[in-house]
């Protein structure tokens, strides 16, 4: 099959278009043809050496597929070939075959396109997981959400707006993309370029702080995400763009009963990652499926143009989702 290989870890200059052997799903796996994937951050990491997959996972790019399975393992039950899916994989995206767990997949929905379909699971169901199963947003609370035009900030804002509509909603953007973020639905955007987010989040909540903060940075916004942190307030991190060690001061911390919580879906186990799908199979689906939830594409391109969708992402030029088109000749 056809598949994007790393020649060593490094520049965009790794990513190399080859042939590979098409992946056989072992027990309890199901085999996807691929219609579409899509690029998100990790790629970059893994692609850099950084983040590596899974023991025993595909080392192939791609956490995300759309496509339709064409092969079902032993004792898998529920899916059978010729259903259209989408799902989370370990690794393995970026190849016309990847191998997926039946607990992993959700059904298309029939007015959902394919390109559509391969931007839900990686950044929406990130953004349902820690915003809502873990930070435990509701109503009347208030979630400060940084870097407001990626993939998982933007499905973040959907989500938000959707879930909980009562909820106030205070993104950190870019200049260029403060506009776009307030179109989406954020209730106030930081212009984090020009303005000290820790002392905007205290004036537009009166002083009181975030109850959530979902963070991608690390160390370089520790100390000013607990400045912006309410009392009882929970600090979720998912990356650490910035760096992964930074100095905190635990007596405010205490004080003021803060937590701070790492996440990461990647490295969960099969069961987990099925029972977060399961969840977000019942409480959001039927959002994409009326198309209340849209995902926000920006871009796509074709397999072959792999480097020029990672340097797009490299350059923050992007609102939304990169999707990368796998075709069968």
């Amino acid at each position: 099959m056809k598949a994007i290989i790393l020649d060593g870890f490094g520049g965009r200059e790794v990513l190399k278009s080859g042939q590979t052997e098409t992946p056989s799903p072992a027990k309890g796996q199901v085999r996807i043809k691929v219609a579409a994937t899509s690029v998100n951050r990790a790629d970059i990491i893994q692609r850099e050496g950084h983040y590596p997959a899974p023991k025993g996972e595909s080392e192939i790019l791609g956490l995300e597929v759309a496509g339709v399975i064409d092969k079902v393992g032993d004792g898998v039950v529920g899916w059978k070939s010729g259903d259209r899916v989408m799902g989370l994989v370990a690794g393995g995206g970026y190849a016309q075959y990847a191998l997926a767990y039946p607990g992993h997949l959700l059904a298309v929905p029939d007015r959902m396109s394919d390109e559509e379909a391969a931007c839900v699971c990686e950044t929406y169901i990130t953004a349902f997981l820690n915003i809502f199963l873990i930070g435990g947003l509701t109503a009347d609370q208030t979630i400060l959400i940084h870097g407001g035009g990626g993939g998982v900030n933007t499905a973040a804002i959907q989500l938000c707006r959707t879930l909980v509509p009562g909820s106030k909603v205070m993104v950190t953007a870019s200049p260029g993309k403060v506009d776009r973020v307030k179109g989406i639905g954020a209730d106030f955007v930081i212009n984090y370029k020009e303005q000290d987010f820790a002392e905007a989040v205290r004036n537009f909540t009166g002083q009181k702080g975030a109850d959530i903060i979902l963070d991608h940075i690390g160390a370089a916004y520790l100390e000013s995400n607990m400045k912006s942190l309410a009392y009882e307030g929970r600090l979720v991190v998912i990356g650490v763009l910035s760096g992964a060690e930074a100095r905190l001061n635990l007596a405010h911390m205490m004080v003021k009963r803060q937590s701070i919580i790492g996440s990461v879906i990647r490295s969960r186990s099969v069961e987990e990652k099925g029972e977060i799908t399961a969840r977000f199979k019942q409480r959001v689906l039927p959002k994409f499926a009326d198309r209340t939830l849209v995902p926000l594409i920006y871009a796509s391109f074709s397999l072959d143009q792999v480097a020029e969708a990672h340097r797009v992402m490299e350059e923050s030029r992007h609102f939304g989702k990169i999707v990368l088109k796998i075709t069968h000749e």
